[in-house]
């Protein structure tokens, strides 16, 4: 080789190299033996495009100005260099991705202790995003207090839930939208709680395949206790630590874990969980589930098992289907130890293993299970033989008529236009959950007693007796409610489903 040539080589090489530190997410570096393998360049043409390709490859000849195009190109960089920890990625927080991040907070949230308001917070926008920028990078943000209000949860408990600072849920929005690409190409396909084109009927539809699929089998429904509130703050930070190397973000994270409670007038420090009600609790208990449950079931439980099994989780809350109970058995004696390794707690009374096999394969009637707020069952088909069919889970179903009940007896004074309005509002708000395939006599049973409560209510406006028959048909005549209707039709897959044999 010419010595123009061999200069020309080492010129190149030395030039890709700096490209791929360049990369601001992964320092890859080549190995000597990577270098000396490589072909000769046998034109200055094919020289230009491995350099142009090159520049492509570390954004430099395409400037990432846009979110979008910045995620993508993260995303892109961890799949290429997969099972590397992300040391850099901080350097993606500016005040375009911060603005970004306030545009997807949600207007109508509540306020924190604070009191501030996202309306207000956006009319000195630009010096509070700068200021909060400053404050990130530098370390010298504080996580400020979370307030703290209860909801029900159902008849007999609450939940707790936390109202973050209208800046602290913008920087969280912020650093979610950093962690979301890293572990998007991480997460197996059996998640599908909060993550992005991912939804609870989808997760639905997988248990129904998976039944289906085996023709029956036995269901590991298994409850964590007080998930939330008991992912150890250690262990957490481990977990991240696998794959986030990043000191800005790690001490982000460390920060909000360990901030403040304001609940009544009392200040708590929480010594473990996540802090609900935050932008960025869902993705990190989804990280943990996925270092604690879906990789250590996908890898080292599953392929030592008898028969076939199938993961279904959304958050926190997962089932195992398995063709054997032995099995499942031995999944749910695992899943404890596994469980409490991680500081973890399986509810003994909540968590069972359900007899779900065929009807024809069981001597005994096949039992039922919930999840997702649906009871699972098998029932008859038209065609003679069986399918698993969902309808609206009766806790589910007495809450929400409790709570309509609640509301038409509070507002039963207000216009019959006002009051026709917000009832639509939440009849078609329930369909648009419980409306799928297989459900539609408990939507129609609904739609009735909403019916009937708003009747009820309507004839106490006064002391004066009302005819019921004259309400029901003014209601029926001039403010009807939606008639129930399937939003969720069945998927292709659905269609032929029914075992006959």
């Amino acid at each position: 080789m010419a010595d123009w040539e061999r200069t020309r080589e080492g010129n190149r090489s030395e030039w890709v190299q700096r490209c791929g530190s360049l990369s601001g997410l992964i320092v890859a570096t080549e190995s000597r033996e990577t270098r000396t393998e490589r072909k000769p360049v046998s034109s200055e043409g094919d020289h230009r495009k491995e350099v142009s390709a090159a520049r492509r490859d570390v954004g430099e000849k395409r400037p990432l100005t846009s979110v979008s195009t910045r995620q993508q190109h993260i995303a892109e960089m961890v799949k290429k260099y997969a099972g590397s920890p992300v040391t850099t990625l901080s350097h993606h927080l500016d005040e375009l991705w911060l603005t970004e991040a306030y545009g997807r907070v949600r207007k109508d949230s509540a306020p924190g202790v604070d009191g501030q308001t996202v309306a207000g917070y956006g009319e000195s926008l630009e010096a509070n995003l700068a200021s909060l920028l400053e404050r990130a990078k530098s370390g010298s943000y504080r996580a400020p207090l979370v307030k703290r209000v209860h909801i029900p949860k159902s008849e007999t408990e609450t939940r707790p839930i936390g109202m973050p600072t209208v800046e602290n849920k913008v920087l969280e929005t912020a650093v979610k939208m950093l962690l979301e690409p890293v572990y998007e190409q991480e997460f197996l396909d059996c998640s599908y709680g909060f993550r992005p084109g991912r939804s609870t009927h989808q997760a639905l539809d997988a248990v129904r395949r998976a039944v289906m699929t085996m023709g029956g089998g036995w269901v590991v429904d298994v409850d964590v206790r007080k998930y939330f509130d008991t992912i150890p703050h250690q262990k957490l930070r481990e977990v991240l630590d696998l794959r986030i190397r990043d000191g800005v973000i790690s001490r982000l994270v460390g920060k909000w874990l360990k901030a403040g409670v304001w609940e009544a007038g009392l200040v708590t420090y929480p010594e473990a969980g996540t802090p609900q009600g935050g932008v960025i609790s869902p993705l990190l208990s989804n990280i943990y589930l996925h270092e604690v449950l879906d990789r250590w079931f996908v890898q080292e439980i599953k392929p030592k098992l008898l028969g076939e099994a199938e993961l279904i989780r959304y958050a926190d809350d997962f089932i195992v289907v398995c063709e054997r109970r032995e099995d499942a058995e031995t999944l749910l004696e695992k899943a404890a130890t596994r469980f409490q390794s991680y500081g973890l707690t399986i509810h003994p009374e909540k968590t069972r293993i359900v007899d779900f096999r065929h009807p024809w394969k069981s001597k005994d009637q096949p039992q039922t299970f919930d999840f997702l707020g649906f009871t699972h069952y098998w029932e008859k088909t038209r065609r003679g033989g069986y399918a698993v069919k969902r309808k609206t889970k009766g806790k589910k179903f007495r809450a929400a008529l409790v709570k309509i009940g609640e509301w038409c007896k509070e507002h039963r004074h207000d216009s019959m236009a006002d009051q026709h309005q917000e009832l639509t509002s939440q009849v078609l708000g329930h369909m648009e959950y419980y409306g799928i395939r297989g459900n539609s006599r408990a939507l129609g049973a609904f739609c009735s007693e909403v019916k009937r409560l708003w009747c009820y209510w309507l004839s106490r406006r006064s002391r004066e007796k009302r005819n019921r028959q004259w309400l029901w048909k003014l209601l029926d005549e001039r403010f009807p409610l939606p008639r129930p209707r399937i939003v969720h039709p069945a998927t292709p897959h659905q269609l032929n489903w029914s075992f006959s044999s």
